[in-house]
């Protein structure tokens, strides 16, 4: 089994390789994650600093992408916010992942629960994710913490729909009613022969949920109800940016290319993925 299962990832590996999409969508995120990790060494300016003698100074050598109101550097905070916005994406992706595979797993497995699990997810996918996420803000209130976890909520809905069907595929198979047969406990079943095989699906599904969280966190901060002044998150820095459109465009341009390069690059990895690790692709 676990022969197979590195042989099988090997060749997934290879397909990946030689997806163009996939491997730009990679060389982008793996641009802003190196640049977010290294943000100090890339620059020199101190991310909140405020020099009110050099406001709303347009892109130059001096400052790569110009300054904002408070003359603060735009490209230092495009680096530093990349680490928030990237978190952000992460730690709502790992909330959404496990409560949602745990979930969609019992679903799968023990039908008797089934019905009340997914008329709970019914219920959630019934109302649009950003819409609920202002929701689930209002109630716990504004802030960073906040919006990670009304993000990762509305988006464990997606992950209890995957997981359910790929059990529901698995756990029909000959060898778990061998499992069974012979008396191996539920959640050893689940854990050696139902996890690994649907570890596809799941891995797929991150990716391109990870874009999506942080697009969803974007919006949150930029309707004002995530990531605060003076945190440089790159929602943020657009919802500021808009009140100075007009006479300071770098404000808004330039924190709007990172948030659509990153959910970009997340996408064509994410295809790329479910290319690479769909058996019937060759």
């Amino acid at each position: 089994m676990e022969s197979a299962s590195v042989s099988f990832f090997g060749m997934a590996w290879k397909k990946l390789r030689k997806n163009k999409g996939a491997m730009i969508g990679g060389s982008i995120l793996l641009f802003f994650i190196l640049t977010s990790v290294f943000a100090p060494v890339l620059t020199h300016y101190p991310v909140n600093e405020m020099r009110y003698d050099e406001t709303l100074k347009p892109p130059s050598r001096e400052h790569w992408l110009g300054t904002d109101e408070f003359g603060r550097d735009i490209y230092t905070r495009i680096l530093y916010g990349g680490r928030v916005s990237l978190l952000m994406g992460l730690v709502a992706v790992s909330i959404a992942g496990s409560v949602g595979v745990f979930l969609g797993v019992i679903a799968g497995y023990y039908r008797r629960l089934d019905l009340y699990i997914m008329q709970l997810m019914d219920i959630l996918l019934a109302f649009p994710s950003l819409l609920m996420a202002i929701a689930i803000v209002a109630v716990l209130g504004v802030g960073l913490t906040n919006a990670m976890i009304a993000v990762a909520i509305s988006v464990i809905p997606s992950f209890v729909r995957v997981v359910r069907g790929s059990v529901l595929a698995v756990r029909e198979k000959e060898y778990i009613e061998s499992a069974r047969a012979l008396g191996v406990r539920d959640w050893k079943i689940i854990v050696r022969h139902i996890l690994p095989n649907i570890a596809s699906p799941i891995i797929v599904l991150a990716t391109l949920q990870f874009g999506v969280s942080i697009l969803s966190a974007a919006a949150l901060s930029f309707l004002g109800l995530g990531a605060q002044p003076p945190n440089p998150e790159w929602g943020a820095l657009v919802f500021v940016g808009k009140s100075f459109l007009s006479q300071a465009w770098w404000m808004t341009l330039y924190p709007g290319l990172a948030i659509m390069l990153v959910v970009l690059g997340f996408n064509l990895l994410g295809d790329g993925l479910r290319d690479a690790l769909d058996p019937r692709i060759k």
